[in-house]
């Protein structure tokens, strides 16, 4: 009986431009396609339909791959090599001569942080570690294009934002930056267009600034008050929080403000603060993909 494997659609429609020098993320939730169009890019799957040019060339050309560095989700080194001996290679393969390798593996070794285990194999390296390796290996041939899927995967708060401060030398520098991530901090952080993806089709895309309505979403609140009966100044808010004294809760934009200060007045309330609450690219994700799987349901 022969064996055969359902095909699934993985990408629909996904149209994006990167421009030059510029940061491009691409954030989806896990299964939404970001990786499968990463590998598309790279030249490790075939699409189907469609085309794609990398730096002015089609995807098969060896011309763009020279120019370009890539760290792929989860990669795998063979464990008995240093982080040294692995940038040895990943310079010889893209034809460096052995004194411009030795410089370049020290540099890259030192900026992501592994001097001191520049002698320990591979094998000996945590999943962060790992990661800092990688990088590392995908700036050798100092390329004008960064590919980088979940590139923080797997590190720490420190790590992820030295990942982040290497991003953003790589654009100082002129560099071209596309990485994906699911960490929506990171993406507000450092990137200058992002585009959001899941169910294999893009959903939103362009400037964070510009994706996320300005329109008020809400009033966020924060009171101290002493006693512990605060029903008289919860009710209809949509998110409540307190911690000791001090009480935080979010009002819907069309609340009656003046009319909740006098109750809070006459409950012995302090009030602290008072702000409007616009979207955030946390809010336009999860309405993206939300809405998305809204729509797709019968």
């Amino acid at each position: 009986m022969p064996f055969t494997r359902k095909k699934v659609e993985a990408l629909r429609g996904v149209t994006f431009g990167v421009e030059r020098g510029h940061i491009f993320g691409f954030v989806g939730p896990n299964g939404a396609g970001k990786t499968t169009t990463i590998r598309t890019l790279m030249g490790l799957i075939r699409p189907s339909a469609g085309s794609a040019t990398l730096l002015g060339h089609p995807l098969a050309s060896r011309a763009a791959r020279s120019r370009i560095g890539f760290l792929p989700e989860a990669p795998y080194f063979y464990d008995y090599l240093t982080v040294g001996e692995l940038c040895d290679l990943a310079g010889r393969l893209f034809g460096m001569a052995p004194a411009a390798r030795r410089k370049r593996a020290d540099e890259l070794i030192e900026k992501v942080g592994l001097g001191r285990a520049r002698d320990q194999s591979l094998k000996k390296f945590s999943k962060g570690m790992l990661q800092r390796a990688g990088l590392a290996q995908a700036l050798m041939n100092d390329p004008e294009l960064v590919v980088l899927d979940e590139p923080m995967s797997g590190l720490d708060p420190i790590g992820r934002k030295e990942v982040r401060d290497l991003i953003l030398e790589l654009r100082d520098h002129g560099k071209t930056v596309f990485f994906s991530t699911h960490i929506l901090s990171d993406i507000e952080a450092v990137t200058d267009r992002v585009a959001i993806i899941a169910r294999g089709q893009l959903q939103a895309q362009g400037a964070p600034a510009e994706l996320m309505s300005r329109r008020v979403q809400g009033i966020d609140i924060t009171v101290r008050l002493a006693a512990a009966d605060d029903a008289a100044l919860v009710g209809g808010a949509t998110r409540v929080r307190r911690v000791g004294d001090e009480l935080s809760l979010t009002l819907a934009a069309d609340a009656d403000l003046d009319a909740w200060i006098v109750r809070a007045h006459a409950a012995g309330a302090k009030v602290m603060e008072i702000a409007p609450r616009h979207e955030t690219l946390e809010d336009l994700f999860l309405r993206q993909v939300a809405g998305g799987d809204q729509a797709a349901r019968p």
